[in-house]
């Protein structure tokens, strides 16, 4: 049902990534024209040393047959429970399109290069502002924040911005998709992707 896609923006490597992924590629490139805010932000689950969920909305800032990369603070609560239990499940929901996409699998740490790649095209004030920020975390009001802006602004002044040891990004390497299309009378499409042991897709269509 969505096998026939053809995406240039993602370079795929083997013929078994290359359903799923060109499926994400094409229908990120379609919310982008029509999605009013955020076509690439996306919820993404993790869980705590008790098992306890937590979810929040994060950006996409890469997605190729590698998997799909979102940065943070390392010291955030979901840096810590990623580092903790590196899995994690990601959604996507495009209300203009009546699509959602889910995904379920492992978490990596992405490379020192890579990370220092995209901090470094970030705006000044967002990398200020990673300096600045103790994510997560308690403060005593929002003059102590912005005191840490002005803080690190002349601290680095006209200069490059170094990106923290504590933020970089994370990579979830999938190994199951779920595309979710709308259809009248809540009769809508589900189609399913399972990772195998040979590095295959197991294909299925579910029930709505």
């Amino acid at each position: 049902m969505f096998a026939n896609r053809s995406v240039k923006a993602v370079t795929l490597k083997t013929a078994a990534f290359n359903i799923p992924f060109q499926t994400v590629a094409e229908w990120l490139k379609e919310a982008e024209k029509t999605e009013p805010n955020d076509p690439t932000a996306m919820a993404v689950a993790t869980v705590d040393a008790d098992g306890a969920p937590s979810v929040r909305m994060v950006l996409l800032k890469g997605c190729d047959e590698n998997g799909l990369v979102f940065y943070t603070n390392f010291e955030s609560r979901k840096g810590r429970e990623l580092l903790h239990t590196p899995k994690a499940a990601l959604l996507f929901h495009w209300k203009s399109l009546r699509r959602q996409i889910r995904v379920e699998g492992a978490i990596e740490v992405v490379s020192d290069a890579e990370a220092d790649a995209y901090f470094a095209s970030r705006a000044k004030a967002s990398q200020i502002g990673a300096w600045a920020s103790k994510q997560s975390r308690p403060m005593e009001g929002r003059f102590e924040f912005e005191a840490a802006i002005a803080k690190y602004t002349a601290k680095f002044g006209a200069g490059t911005v170094p990106r923290p040891d504590y933020w970089s990004g994370f990579r979830l390497k999938p190994t199951y998709f779920e595309f979710w299309r709308d259809r009248k009378f809540r009769l809508h499409e589900r189609m399913t992707y399972s990772l195998n042991d040979t590095g295959s897709w197991n294909v299925s269509e579910l029930y709505p």
